[in-house]
């Protein structure tokens, strides 16, 4: 007992039941910078940076109770002022009323976890900046299509339909031609009007995310006899303006893969308030796939990307001949 008591790398502490160390070995006095005499003359609490105190007070009245402690993470004060993670294994002798524990130190992990989750960070702020960039620039390119093209056709079409107006002095073969052309000038606009929307959702501005999935839903049953259900029972208040856009994006895309692969029928779409977060669900009744790991659709990375970059989860679900369903969860 004594050879691992003294032996051992990790920091190995005896604890009386009221909270004070009765032994340490070498590592716990090399680990934190103190004495014997400075460890066991000062509660247990009191090394223990301040923020971590309330869990650490509660995890040891559990295990007074007999609830053995198994990976436990907290921080200690050194002597010299830094600190240390420990992760904690500890078990109490109610015969000998006293607390076993060993810890390891996790200093270097955590100072690991701490920079990648740094550059994680970076990098998730560089990727939100150009998708807001994107975004911006996508908005800026829809009003100049609806505004200034748009607007163009309409002229045109205003001036094919002042030469018809004109109708005895024309010929015959002039105004069938005439008639046509304003026919597909108006088709024209239609589509400019539609892709504008599609590049950037303006609606999401001056009606919001309800009215805009309400206008795309009927639009997408319009042009492709599918039809689409919602129910949408959400604040919209609780969102932000960037989880508006990526749920019209996902909504967007998902519509875009069924088209492209699904055959189906119908689409059902919901986004939902609740205790845990705002949850997004959209299924269709397609052909579905057999093996979900090898959907190769081309939308389903750029789902990936646009559910992570919110911090949310993203789970897929199909079987063959019953359908495909995605389901976002944004945590609020």
């Amino acid at each position: 007992m004594f050879s691992f008591f003294e032996g051992t790398p990790d920091l190995v502490c005896i604890a009386s039941k009221d909270g004070y160390l009765k032994n340490v070995n070498k590592a716990v006095i090399d680990t934190l910078g103190y004495s014997k005499e400075e460890l066991f003359s000062r509660h247990i609490s009191s090394f223990v940076v301040t923020e971590d105190r309330e869990i650490t007070a509660k995890t040891r009245l559990d295990l007074l109770k007999g609830i053995n402690l198994v990976n436990f993470e907290n921080r200690y004060i050194t002597k010299d002022g830094r600190i240390v993670w420990l992760h904690w294994t500890s078990f109490f002798l109610p015969e000998k009323e006293v607390v076993f524990a060993i810890a390891k130190n996790i200093t270097l992990k955590k100072e690991a976890e701490k920079e990648v989750d740094k550059k994680y960070q970076k990098f998730k702020n560089l990727a939100n900046h150009f998708k807001r960039s994107l975004e911006k620039d996508r908005k800026q390119f829809a009003i100049d299509l609806h505004e200034e093209l748009a607007q163009l056709a309409a002229v045109i079409n205003m001036d094919i339909n002042s030469i018809l107006s004109l109708n005895e002095e024309l010929h015959d073969v002039v105004k069938q031609k005439l008639t046509h052309a304003s026919e597909v000038t108006g088709l024209l606009i239609q589509a400019i009007r539609k892709i504008a929307f599609e590049i950037s959702p303006y609606m999401l501005d001056d009606f919001g995310l309800k009215e805009t999935l309400n206008y795309l839903c009927q639009d997408f049953t319009q042009n492709n006899d599918i039809s689409c259900n919602m129910r949408l029972d959400f604040n919209e208040a609780d969102l932000t303006q960037e989880v508006k856009v990526d749920f019209f994006r996902i909504c967007q895309e998902a519509m875009r893969n069924v088209i492209k692969h699904a055959r189906a029928t119908e689409v059902n779409l919901s986004i939902l308030d609740f205790s845990h977060g705002i949850e997004l669900v959209f299924s269709d009744n397609g052909m579905g796939f057999e093996n979900i790991d090898r959907m190769q659709f081309s939308g389903l990375g750029n789902l990936r990307d646009r559910v992570e970059s919110l911090n949310g989860s993203f789970a897929i679900n199909s079987s063959k001949s019953e359908g495909t369903t995605l389901k976002v969860v944004i945590s609020k």
